[in-house]
């Protein structure tokens, strides 16, 4: 039987997180911290260059690639979410800065100004994702490189497939999912900005969690508060419970759950 979520999906919110939120994760944030280790790899990052992260969350990546960049390199980061902003700051050195500000918006900046930029995680949240591409490929170089991993629309997760079983169409993150891209439409929205997609690939990623309130956790803070936020505390532990038993074929023998995602990786230059 599947439990039902009350009232209709509403867009992705951006004044439900808060600071605890922001410190869970800084915690549970390393799965996309990891994936996101390959994007800047795959970008081809050297000393000396000046790099944008568009949607930074709390830093943890911003200041992997101040280090790669060097001293005569600079890394700014920005991020719609002054909690996460705030954690971010933590992380920031004298070569990564961080502000807020949003995707659609990058008018602080002038045109050309990047060597490279990249939205790791970012995507699937932006509902205006033209625009933010235009943007981002405003403000790179000629020759400039754009990195992006985003949740893969034609590979659903093992959580995704989860939670449309226990939850159905009501799924705590459905509307979240009406924004993900597969490999064709990222590569048209990257073409309509200007840009020349010189690589594109599905990667499979697996991640191991301690217990269904770990999995809830990473959840809620990925989603900056919006995963279960119409859910009063009885409906909630109503929702534990049937999560916890959807989940039961992903766990492993030490009671540990594993689940696998997918996620659609691309780079694009400015000619």
């Amino acid at each position: 039987m599947t439990y039902s979520l009350p009232p209709s999906p509403t867009p992705v919110r951006l004044n439900l997180d808060t600071p605890g939120l922001a410190e869970a994760y800084d915690r549970l944030g390393h799965r996309q911290f990891a994936h996101g280790k390959l994007l800047i790899a795959a970008l081809e990052v050297q000393p000396g260059h000046h790099v944008l992260d568009i949607g930074c969350g709390t830093g943890l990546l911003g200041h992997e690639v101040a280090e790669r960049v060097g001293p005569q390199g600079l890394v700014i980061g920005i991020d719609p979410l002054p909690s996460r902003v705030e954690v971010a700051r933590r992380h920031a050195t004298v070569n990564f800065h961080v502000r807020e500000g949003r995707a659609e918006d990058l008018a602080e900046f002038p045109e050309g100004h990047f060597d490279l930029a990249y939205l790791n995680s970012v995507l699937h949240w932006l509902p205006d994702q033209a625009l933010a591409l235009r943007e981002a490929a405003r403000v790179l170089k000629t020759g400039g490189r754009l990195g992006i991993c985003t949740a893969a629309k034609e590979r659903p997760s093992d959580l995704d497939r989860v939670l449309a079983e226990v939850f159905g169409a009501r799924s705590p993150l459905a509307q979240p999912l009406s924004y993900r891209v597969d490999a064709a439409g990222l590569r048209r929205l990257l073409e309509q900005a200007g840009l020349t997609v010189t690589r594109m690939e599905l990667r499979t990623f697996t991640d191991r969690f301690k217990d269904v309130e770990e999995v809830m956790a990473f959840q809620t803070s990925s989603s900056f508060g919006n995963a279960y936020a119409d859910l009063d505390d009885e409906a909630l532990e109503r929702a534990r419970a049937a999560l916890d038993r959807g989940l039961e074929e992903h766990r492993l023998p030490d009671g540990a759950i594993q689940l696998r995602r997918h996620g659609l990786f691309a780079v694009a230059c400015k000619g």
